[in-house]
């Protein structure tokens, strides 16, 4: 029995020795595989050579692109400085063309004086509207044209810019995002317009010191007799209390709805009718305090015309 023991561990020794044989024997032939330099990656001095020739031109060709794109970058830097000059030269330019038109109007208000005040935005075609007020007024002294521009959109502020010499042009300079109740966001542009009347209203009646406007928007076509009718009523708008303004558009003119035969026939209306109408500084000094963002609410009624005298 214990020859048999000694045996058993004869064999488990020798088994061992073995097996670490083995794996030492596996490990020595990976170190040597792995260390032998494979004979597809020696490379030829001509290649070498040409390895090294590659190198360099890419370093030059990205140095290279590196100075082209810092010569590119100052380049855009001496525009964006240009621009910036040139904006500053354009506001100060603006600002005092402003301050010039301020003067010119300042100095041609007056007690008898009318200012037409058109309404625009981004129609072109507002050209038309003022071709017709330059041809009609009587005096331009009398009634001095403002064309107050809403949207900052060029080729309308370019169209009106083209009649320096005969109407002044100013602009509503708060372009800003209005802020419109959810439940009415379909009367944005309502806000919109709201605001740009306000503004330009003031400025007529409290910058340029105007006592009396007639509005006129800038997709009307006006009658020949426009400036004679409003002249004709403004001593009614001044004695009368009740007026807030006098219009000359009648939505019911129509000419199987009026007596031709009385063309000078007036009519009050609880109606705005709007398109083309007169007020007062008096009247304006009241309602500015309240002006709504939207609508216009008065107590007041207006005086319109029997026969409508725009479109």
């Amino acid at each position: 029995m214990c020859r048999c023991d000694g045996s058993e561990m004869r064999r488990n020794h020798l088994a061992a020795i073995l097996v670490v044989s083995v794996f030492t024997w596996v490990v020595i032939i990976y170190m040597i595989l792995y260390d032998r330099p494979h004979h597809s990656s020696v490379i030829s001095p001509e290649a070498g050579y040409n390895l090294g020739k590659l190198e360099a031109q890419i370093k030059e060709e990205y140095k290279a692109n590196a100075q082209l794109l810092s010569d590119v970058q100052k380049v855009l830097e001496s525009q964006k400085e240009n621009n910036r000059v040139l904006a500053e030269e354009k506001a100060v330019q603006d600002e005092e063309e402003r301050k010039e038109d301020e003067r010119r109007l300042q100095a041609a208000s007056g007690p008898e004086v009318i200012a037409v005040l058109v309404f625009s935005c981004s129609r072109v075609t507002v050209t038309r509207c003022l071709d017709q007020l330059i041809k009609y007024r009587p005096n331009p002294e009398r009634f001095p044209i403002i064309v107050s521009q809403d949207c900052q959109h060029q080729a309308t502020s370019d169209a009106i810019d083209a009649y320096s010499e005969q109407v002044y042009h100013i602009k509503q300079p708060d372009q800003s995002e209005i802020y419109v109740p959810p439940k009415e966001k379909k009367f944005r542009g309502y806000f919109k317009i709201a605001r740009h009347y306000g503004w330009a209203l003031n400025q007529t009646f409290f910058v340029y010191n105007f006592s009396t406007a007639i509005i006129i928007e800038d997709d009307l076509d006006v009658s020949p007799d426009i400036f004679s009718y409003f002249l004709s009523t403004l001593p009614l708008l001044r004695q009368d209390p009740t007026l807030w303004c006098v219009s000359a558009w009648n939505d019911n003119g129509k000419y199987d709805l009026i007596d031709v035969d009385s063309p000078e026939l007036l009519h009050r209306t609880d109606f705005f009718p709007g398109l083309g109408w007169m007020l007062t500084k008096d009247v304006w000094r009241e309602l500015s305090v309240k002006w709504p963002a939207r609508l216009v609410q008065s107590n007041r009624i207006s005086k319109s015309p029997r026969i409508t005298i725009n479109l």
